[in-house]
Parts: structure tokens; C-alpha cells; sequence
């Protein structure tokens, strides 16, 4: 016989192992965690991509100082943005201007002269004709007078009169022909036979001819047009460009033209197009001067200048022109040592990354991808596990878990989209992100996520360690006060100091960096960047300040800004809880007030607490009459008309009405814990007794009364703060049943309540410990000491 009992065999004791392949099979059947494991793999692909993993990062900024120097690494060409430029604006400037043809222009031509033609017919004088028609015609040019012919003195008087007395009679002066006359008698007169004055109509048949022959004349213009001198010299000064002419009918047809083509000065030459072709128009030549003049005043442009098609086939023309290069070879200096890094300088640098980037094969970019890939994915099982063990609620959820990963992802993607010159600002985003976790979680996490944050960026930016101190510095600055928010000011605070902080780090670090302490501090470059990071602290501050509700709402948390709100005796519910249930009301304020200190005690969210226990009894408003601290002195209860279980009904009813009334006005779900959760799943001892009795006094009877049928639905606490609510709100209830309240007598009160609690096992899953419960237990014990502590009785005053 074994000496401690039977022996165990190697075989039973390993009998009830799970397997590996039994555990695999058990953990890849849960469906939250295959939601948890996607959302991980998708973030650390989309980081993967965010970083562009799979080619080496550009480290070099506006501004830096190499101290050994650059030189080039491979042979490569760059682009000269100058050359380059002054080529396309060659090439742009040689793009012909885009004109659209307006159709029947020459038709209302044809048409104008007709009518002013005629008018002139009709005219017997050149006054008779309005004065635009002279002036368009040249009728108002001043004609020089006819030569008049000289008069002999008449001596047939005789030669012995005096010359004096004789008198001279001047011979009539021939008539003067003016241009009027010129004019209207070339449309009256003809040499064509055809056209010889015969009776009636003789003027209009004349006239008919003259504007046929225009119409033939014109013809020229409609294959081209005319444009206005003047506006053609806006466009064209020079009129070096030739004109595109554009068929409004049919775009597709373009004809160009040197710009000279498209003025009718050009085209009235005796070698333009109109010029050279007077000698075939026998009619419309006896009136050439007058058409011309004519054609000068009235004939419009015929073409319209259409800037969007000239900029679109000039834009063209700049895409087309070809680079201008300049050719480094390997080992070239790029930067001179103790250089700075400026405008030119840095494109080269870019010019160099991405000629190396285009020489490497697609297996070296997908070994660099998976080699990063690989990185990111140690970086987040490292924090998982650390997650997993100390925030299993975070882990645990779907849901937040996705909403942690995407703000990480985001931050990485703004980060690096902000670290790029001339802003500089990666410190905004990666500084919001860390405000935010510790605002929604805690220092340690926002901490542990900081320095994550701050690694995937440097590395992936600048890989300067000295740029990763600084992030982390103004990281530490922002955590470390930010163990509360009270107020939105506090986040503008911290932003402040992690400017300040910013500024000084940053200047350490040069001077440390620097061989000459005054090179260093007569670089202008340097003040520019560090009042740059300061202001981006500042920025980040105020960022996280203006978005404080959406981080609320996302994440799920009520901040302490949130809880002052609500804790405004004005809030609606509030108003209502005092005008219908003013014992009740009366009650939550003094649960209130001791459980908040309890909460301080033990290092747990008093204000939270407090909060809480303004609210945690609402749902006592729809029936107040039906609880004892709103019933008047002397005023008989309600449940003594009404069975054990339909008085549990009802108390217990007021917790669901509770929750009921608080998702209808809103509140945080923080709060509706402290109403779900602030009677756990307590006995309703005074009715259950109440039913036993009634059990054992009915013979009928032989069940015993169910004990689940008189507890609350829970759940039990699942908060220190909700289990410091649980103890103050049963205290301050019991306490008010003491006849005479002494120390002893409450201390007795709320330890016996405490224990009750402690053995019902309504504090498994608060967190609480014994030490916590036992301070909570001191604390309820003095603030309700405070309040009922006795008083000197006065003597009552003598009458006299």
C-alpha cells in the first residue's frame, strides 16, 4: 500500500491534457476572436503600407546639418526644374491662340452695307445722311476747293479812265464735287449697258450689283476672319503666334494661320487677301475708298478668342516638352561636410532615393516589405500580450479593439504625411493620439503606445534617434499630468508645457550635436524649426480640447469635464428627481457626499462616484410613493396592502426604470452602470422575511418561498467605483433607521452591512480588495459619524 494513496500513473496524470490540435480547434472556433485576429492582421498590413514598407525612407529634412557630408551613391540623373521650365514656357508660348469662327457674320455684313448704301441713295445731300453714315463712308474728310479761274479787267472803257473806277464782274465758279456726290453717283451711273439708267429702279439694280460683288468680295474672309486689331495686340503683342482658327460647327477642323492673316489692315493690301482682288469687281471698284473706309468702322471681328482651349493646348505642350537633366556620377559631392541641407540640395537628395529605388528589383522590395512586416508584427504581439494581461476589456471587444488599432494606423498615416517640409508637424498627431490614451485609458498604456508610436515614426521618417528623444520628451509632458482632466483648460495647459519642453529639448540637443555653440545659435534655421514644434504642441493641445466630446462618444468614457456637467443641479432629470421624489433626491446627495470620499480613499474616480449617486435612484421618480424616504410622518405604507412579491416587484422595478430613463435622456453608460449595478444581486430581505412568514402561517402552503424571486436582476458591481456606491448607498439607507445614532451603533451599522455584502459575494468582480474594503468601510463609518454627531443642548431662555 503506497504510503500517500494510490499511485498515479504517467498516463492519468496526463489523461485530461488538451492537445494542441483539440486547443487550435477550440480557439479558432470562437468567432469574437477571429474578428480580434483580422482586425490585428489587417492593421499591421495597412501600417505596413502607411510606412511604404517595401522602399527605404527619405531621412533628410529642409534645414538639417551633415557633418560628414554627402556624396552619391550611385550614378543617376536630375531633373533641372529650372531648364525644365523655361522649356515648357517655350514650347507653351508657340502654341498658336485658339479662335472660334462666329457663323453668319458676313451675312450681317452684306446686310449693313445694303442698308447704308440705300441710305445714301436717298439722301439728297450730304446733310440729309446721319452722321456715323458720313463718318463710316469718310464723307466728313474736308475736300481741298476747285482752282478758280482767273478774271481779265475789262478796258473797253477806255485807256484814258482811271483804272480805280472800273469795275470787275468775276466769272461764275465751276461747282465743287464733293465725296457725298462721288459716291452716289458711282451707284447711279454705269459703264455696263445693262445697268444704264432706264425709267424707274434704276438705283436699285445698281445697288444690287454693288452688294453681289461685296458678297464675292467677303468670301475670303469666311475661310479665315478678322480679329480686332486691339484685341489681337492684348493677346499677341508682337504678333509673333500664329492664330488657330476653330470651326464652331465642326471642332475638329482648325486651320492656322500667321497672325497677320486675321487683320483687315493686312488683308485690304494691295497683296492681301482683299486687296488683290478688286480688279475682278467691276461695280464695287468705282467705290473702293468708300468701302474700305466702310469695312474699317463697321466690319466687326469675326472670330472669338477662346482662352480655355488656348490654355488646355498650352498646358499640353508643357506636359509634352521633355525633361532637362543634369547627369551625377557615384560619388559625387552632393553636400559639402557641415553643410546645410537647402531647397536645392534637398531635391537633389530625392532625385538620388528615387534612382536607387527604381534600380532595385521587385525581390528586393518584397524582401524589405516582408522584413518591416515582420518588425511591425514583433512590435504588436509584444504589446498584445502586455494588453491581453492587463486590459482583457480592451482585448476582449471586437469593436474597441478596432477603434484602437484604426486611431494607431491613423496616427502613423498623418504622422508621416505632416513630417514632411515645410511643416514638420508629426508632433500633432502622435501627440493627440498619446493625450487621447491617456485620457481614455491610462498613463501606462498611453506611455506604452507612445513609445510604439514614436518608434514606427522616426524610423520611418527621419531615423534620427535625436528626433525620437524629442517625441518622446513632450510625450512624457503630456502623460504625465493628464492622470485627470477636470477642466478643458488642464489640456491647454499641457500643451503649453510640451511646448515649452519642446523648445528646450530641442536647443539641448543642438548645442550637444554642435561643435561651435555659436554656429549654432546664429543659424536662423533653428529657431524657425524649434518655434515650429513648439507651436505644433500648442496646436495639439487645442486639438484634443475641441474634440473631447467625439473622443467621449467613441470611445465609450465619460471624463471628468463630462462628469462636472452633468452634475449641474439644473440637469433635467435632476430637476424632475427633486420635484417628484424630493426624499429620494435628498438620499442621492448624501450618498453622494460619503461615497465619494470613500472613493478618494482608495485612490478610485470620486467624482465619478459622486455622479453616479446623483443619478442612481431616478427611476424611484415614476412611483415615489412606493419608498420610504418619500412618505410623510404618519402616513401609512402603501405595500401593507400588497402581497411580499408584488412590493419586490415593484422595488426592484425601479432599477429598470432607472436604466429606462437614462438612455432616454442620454447619459453615459458609465452612469447607467452605477443604476444597474448599486443593488447587485442583493436580497430584498424586509419582503422576503415578509413572505416566509406568510409561507408559515398559510397551511395550504407547502412550497418554501424562492430566494431568486426576491434578489435584484444585477449585475453584481464590476467596478471599484460601483462597489463604493453598493456600500454607501445600503449604509446611508440603514443608517436612517437608527434610533439613537451613536458612533458605536453606526460603526456596529456599516460594518455588519459590509460583511453581508463581503459574504453574498457581491464584490467578485469590482476589483475591490479586503484592504480597499476595509478603508471603504473607515471612511462610511466617519462621514456618517459626521453627520449624525451630537449637538449641545442649550438651555431654554427665562421668560421675564
Amino acid at each position: 500500500m503506497p504510503l500517500f494513496g494510490a499511485k498515479r500513473t504517467r498516463t492519468s496524470h496526463f489523461k485530461t491534457t488538451e492537445s494542441w490540435k483539440d486547443r487550435l480547434d477550440r480557439i479558432f472556433s470562437n468567432e469574437s476572436f477571429l474578428l480580434r485576429l483580422l482586425a490585428t492582421v489587417v492593421a499591421i498590413l495597412i501600417l505596413a503600407v502607411t510606412v511604404e514598407a517595401w522602399r527605404s525612407p527619405f531621412t533628410y529634412r529642409l534645414g538639417d546639418i551633415v557633418s560628414q557630408g554627402i556624396l552619391s551613391r550611385i550614378d543617376f540623373e536630375r531633373v533641372d526644374s529650372f531648364k525644365t521650365r523655361q522649356a515648357q514656357e517655350e514650347r507653351a508660348s508657340r502654341v498658336p491662340l485658339y479662335y472660334l469662327s462666329k457663323p453668319g457674320t458676313l451675312e450681317e455684313v452684306k446686310l449693313k452695307l445694303s442698308n447704308d448704301l440705300k441710305a445714301v441713295l436717298e439722301a439728297e445731300s450730304q446733310k440729309d445722311l446721319a452722321a456715323d453714315l458720313q463718318s463710316a463712308f469718310g464723307l466728313d474728310v474736308a475736300e481741298e476747293p476747285a482752282a478758280v479761274p482767273e478774271t481779265a479787267s475789262n478796258n473797253s472803257a477806255g485807256e484814258n479812265q482811271p483804272v480805280e473806277n472800273v469795275e470787275e464782274t468775276p466769272e461764275p465758279a465751276a461747282p465743287v464735287e464733293t465725296r457725298f456726290d462721288v459716291l452716289k453717283k458711282s451707284l447711279t451711273l454705269s459703264s455696263d449697258p445693262e445697268l444704264v439708267p432706264t425709267g424707274e429702279g434704276k438705283e436699285p439694280v445698281i445697288l444690287s450689283r454693288v452688294i453681289a460683288e461685296f458678297g464675292e468680295f467677303l468670301k475670303p474672309l469666311g475661310d479665315v476672319g478678322i480679329v480686332n486689331a486691339d484685341e489681337l495686340r492684348v493677346q499677341n503683342p508682337n504678333y509673333l503666334r500664329e492664330v488657330a482658327i476653330v470651326n464652331s460647327q465642326q471642332p475638329e477642323q482648325v486651320k492656322t494661320v500667321p497672325a497677320q492673316d486675321v487683320l483687315l489692315s493686312y488683308a485690304l493690301r494691295e497683296t492681301g487677301r482683299l486687296g488683290k482682288s478688286w480688279s475682278s469687281f467691276d461695280q464695287l471698284a468705282q467705290i473702293r475708298p468708300f468701302v474700305e473706309a466702310w469695312l474699317s468702322v463697321k466690319l466687326k471681328s469675326t472670330l472669338q478668342y477662346s482662352e480655355p482651349m488656348t490654355q488646355q493646348q498650352m498646358n499640353a505642350a508643357r506636359k509634352s516638352t521633355p525633361d532637362a537633366t543634369i547627369k551625377y556620377l557615384a560619388g559625387t559631392v552632393l553636400l559639402p561636410p557641415s553643410g546645410q541641407i537647402d531647397a536645392v540640395t534637398l531635391e537633389l537628395l530625392q532625385a538620388e532615393q528615387d534612382a536607387i529605388y527604381l534600380e532595385s528589383s521587385w525581390r528586393k522590395r518584397i524582401f524589405r516589405f516582408s522584413t518591416v512586416t515582420l518588425l511591425i508584427t514583433v512590435l504588436v504581439i509584444l504589446i498584445s500580450v502586455f494588453l491581453m494581461k492587463n486590459y482583457p476589456s480592451l482585448t476582449g471587444s471586437a469593436g474597441k479593439l478596432t477603434i484602437f488599432l484604426a486611431v494607431i494606423v491613423l496616427t502613423v498615416f498623418l504622422a508621416r504625411y505632416f513630417s514632411v517640409d515645410p511643416w514638420r508637424a508629426e508632433y500633432i498627431p502622435f501627440l493627440v493620439a498619446v493625450m487621447m490614451f491617456s485620457i481614455v485609458y491610462n498613463q501606462i498604456l498611453a506611455t506604452i503606445v507612445g513609445f510604439a508610436l514614436a518608434l514606427i515614426i522616426i524610423v520611418s521618417t527621419t531615423n534620427d534617434l535625436k528626433q525620437f528623444i524629442l517625441l518622446m520628451s513632450v510625450a512624457a509632458t503630456t502623460i504625465i499630468p493628464l492622470s485627470k482632466v477636470p477642466s478643458r483648460l488642464t489640456l491647454i495647459k499641457v500643451g503649453f508645457l510640451a511646448a515649452v519642453v519642446s523648445f528646450i529639448i530641442y536647443w539641448g540637443i543642438a548645442i550637444l550635436d554642435s561643435s561651435s555653440i555659436t554656429q549654432t545659435f546664429s543659424n536662423p534655421d533653428r529657431y524657425l524649426q524649434s518655434l515650429k514644434g513648439s507651436a505644433w504642441c500648442l496646436v495639439a493641445g487645442y486639438v484634443v480640447a475641441g474634440s473631447l466630446p467625439f473622443i467621449e462618444s467613441t470611445f465609450g468614457v465619460v471624463t471628468n469635464i463630462s462628469l462636472l456637467e452633468m452634475s449641474d443641479p439644473s440637469h433635467p432629470i435632476l430637476n424632475e428627481l427633486v420635484r417628484r421624489a424630493p426624499g429620494t433626491y435628498n438620499h442621492s446627495i448624501n450618498v453622494a457626499s460619503i461615497g465619494e470620499t470613500a472613493a478618494e480613499q482608495i485612490g478610485a474616480n470620486g467624482l465619478l462616484v459622486r455622479v453616479g449617486a446623483y443619478f442612481h435612484d431616478i427611476g424611484k421618480m415614476l412611483k415615489p410613493e412606493y419608498f420610504i424616504e418619500n412618505m410623510n410622518a404618519g402616513e401609512s405604507s402603501r405595500h401593507d396592502n400588497l402581497s411580499p412579491s408584488m412590493s419586490t416587484l415593484i422595488i426592484i422595478g425601479h432599477v429598470k426604470d432607472g436604466v429606462d430613463l437614462a438612455k432616454q435622456h442620454h447619459l453615459p453608460p458609465q452612469l447607467i452602470d452605477f443604476i444597474e449595478q448599486h443593488h447587485g444581486t442583493t436580497l430584498v430581505e424586509y419582503f422576503y422575511r415578509r413572505a416566509q412568514q406568510n409561507a408559515e402561517q398559510d397551511p395550504e402552503q407547502d412550497e418554501a418561498v424562492a430566494e431568486s424571486s426576491f434578489r435584484y436582476p444585477g449585475p453584481k458591481p464590476q467596478s471599484r467605483e460601483a462597489g463604493v456606491m453598493m456600500l454607501a448607498d445600503s449604509v446611508e439607507s440603514a443608517s436612517r433607521s437608527l434610533t439613537d445614532p451613536t458612533p458605536k451603533r453606526i460603526e456596529s451599522l456599516v460594518n455588519s452591512i459590509t460583511m453581508k455584502k463581503l459574504l453574498d459575494g457581491q464584490f467578485n468582480s469590482s476589483g475591490l480588495t479586503l484592504t480597499e474594503i476595509n478603508k471603504i468601510q473607515n471612511s462610511l463609518t466617519k462621514s456618517l459619524i459626521g453627520i449624525y454627531h451630537g449637538r449641545i443642548k442649550y438651555p431654554d431662555a427665562k421668560a421675564d
